[in-house]
C-alpha cells in the first residue's frame, strides 16, 4: 500500500536534504566571492568571509614606532599612531616577538637605554628616551587587535575605474561577449534545423545520425583541441574569433542537437499533420510552429552554452592570441592578474565576482525554463 499512486514515498526527504545540499555547495563559493569582494586585505587576511560581520581579532606582525620628536625638560618624547584605521583597538601589546602580548594598553614598557614605551587600547604610543633618538633605530612593537567590520568599495574603484586595471579588464569583458554571443547563437541556429530533420523529416540514416550525435557527446573536448586547431591553420583560419566561434560551435552541438531533437519529438503530432495537410512546407511548420513551442528547450541550451563559453580559458588559450592582448578574454585576464597580484586575494576576488556577474544574469533571467529544457522527451 506504500507505491500505490498518490501516497507519499518515503524517501522524498532523502530527496530533499539532498538537493538542499547541492544548493548550498553551489551558493557558499558564490556568497563566500561576493563578500570577500568588499572586505579588506587585513580583514581577508586575518578572518574567513563567514565571520565578517563580527568584530575581528588578529595579532599583527612588528611595527616601528615613528614620529617627529619634542623635547620635554630632560626628556626626548616621541608620539604617534601605530594604526590607520579608525575604530581599531589595542587588546594587547609587547615589544619582543617571544613575548607580543606581556602588556595591557596603558602599561608602561621599560627598554634598554633608559627609554620607555606605553601605548593606549586606540594605538597611540608614547616613547620617551634621556637622549635624542635623531638618527636612531627606534623599537619595534608588536600588537594583538580587535577591529569592527569594514567594507569598502576600493576594490570595485581599482577593478573598473583606476587605469592601472580598468583599461585591460574593459577590454576582456568586451572580448568575452564578442567570443560568447555568436559562440552561443551559431549552435542554436545550427542545432534547430538539425533536430526538426532527426526528430520530423524521413530518410535513410536517421536512425544513424541520432547514434552519431549520442556518441559525440562522450568524446573529451581535449582530444580534439590540437588536431582542430592544425585544421584551421591548414584551411588558413589560424588563430582569432571566427576559429574560436567555429571550435564553440563544433563541441557544443553534440549537446544542443541532442537536447533539441528530443524536446521537437515530443511536441503534438496533430499539430504539425494539421499544418502539412494545410499546405505548410517543412519549412515554414519550422520557422512558424516548431520554433516557438521549442522555446524553453532553446533558451534551456542557451543558458547551458553561454555559461561554458564565458567561463572557458582553455579553448581560449589554444585559438585565440594572447601574446599582444587584444583578444585577451576575462577568465586569461584573472589568470594574468593571479600572477601580478597573487597575495592581493581582495582584488582577485573582486575580478572573479565581475566575471560571474553576468552569467548569474543569465542564468536568473533564463532558470524558469531550464528544468522544462533538461526534461524535455523525457515523458512521453
Amino acid at each position: 500500500m506504500d507505491n500505490i499512486a498518490g501516497s507519499k514515498n518515503s524517501l522524498t526527504w532523502l530527496t530533499s536534504i539532498a538537493t538542499l545540499l547541492l544548493v548550498l555547495m553551489w551558493l557558499f563559493p558564490t556568497v563566500g566571492l561576493f563578500v570577500s569582494s568588499f572586505r579588506t586585505v587585513d580583514q581577508i587576511g586575518s578572518s574567513g568571509w563567514w565571520s565578517a560581520l563580527s568584530t575581528q581579532e588578529q595579532q599583527n606582525g612588528a611595527i616601528r614606532l615613528a614620529g617627529e620628536e619634542v623635547q620635554d625638560g630632560d626628556l626626548f618624547v616621541i608620539e604617534g599612531s601605530l594604526f590607520t584605521n579608525a575604530g581599531t583597538e589595542v587588546i594587547s601589546w609587547g615589544t619582543s616577538s617571544r613575548a607580543p602580548t606581556e602588556y595591557e594598553p596603558g602599561d608602561l614598557a621599560e627598554l634598554s637605554r633608559d627609554r620607555t614605551v606605553t601605548v593606549d587600547e586606540l594605538g597611540n604610543f608614547r616613547m620617551t628616551a634621556l637622549e635624542s633618538q635623531e638618527g636612531k633605530r627606534l623599537p619595534r612593537v608588536f600588537t594583538t587587535t580587535s577591529s569592527p567590520p569594514e567594507f569598502t568599495l576600493d576594490n570595485y574603484r581599482f577593478m573598473l575605474f583606476d587605469p592601472e586595471n580598468s583599461e585591460g579588464m574593459a577590454k576582456a569583458f568586451f572580448n568575452t561577449l564578442t567570443v560568447t554571443i555568436p559562440a552561443t547563437i551559431i549552435p542554436i541556429l545550427v542545432a534547430a534545423f538539425a533536430a526538426y530533420a532527426l526528430a520530423w523529416m524521413d530518410f535513410p540514416g536517421r536512425a544513424l545520425l541520432v547514434a552519431v550525435v549520442v556518441g559525440l557527446l562522450v568524446v573529451p573536448l581535449q582530444l580534439a583541441l590540437i588536431p582542430l586547431l592544425k585544421f584551421h591553420l591548414n584551411i588558413g583560419i589560424g588563430k582569432g574569433y571566427l576559429g574560436v566561434w567555429l571550435a564553440h560551435t563544433g563541441f557544443g552541438l553534440p549537446l544542443a542537437i541532442y537536447l533539441l531533437r528530443n524536446y521537437m519529438a515530443g511536441l503534438p503530432r496533430d499539430i504539425i499533420e494539421n499544418a502539412r495537410v494545410d499546405g505548410a512546407t517543412d519549412f515554414q511548420i519550422f520557422m512558424k510552429i516548431i520554433l516557438p513551442l521549442s522555446f524553453p528547450a532553446l533558451a534551456s541550451f542557451a543558458i547551458f552554452q553561454f555559461l561554458w563559453t564565458w567561463n572557458d580559458l582553455l579553448v581560449a588559450k589554444v585559438f585565440l592570441i594572447d601574446s599582444t592582448g587584444q583578444t585577451t578574454v576575462m577568465t586569461n585576464q584573472i589568470v594574468e592578474l593571479l600572477g601580478t597580484r597573487g597575495g592581493n586575494w581582495e582584488i582577485l576576488a573582486t575580478a572573479a565576482f565581475v566575471s560571474i556577474a553576468v552569467p548569474l544574469l543569465v542564468f536568473f533571467s533564463l532558470q524558469r525554463y531550464l528544468v522544462r529544457g533538461l526534461l524535455a522527451g523525457s515523458v512521453k
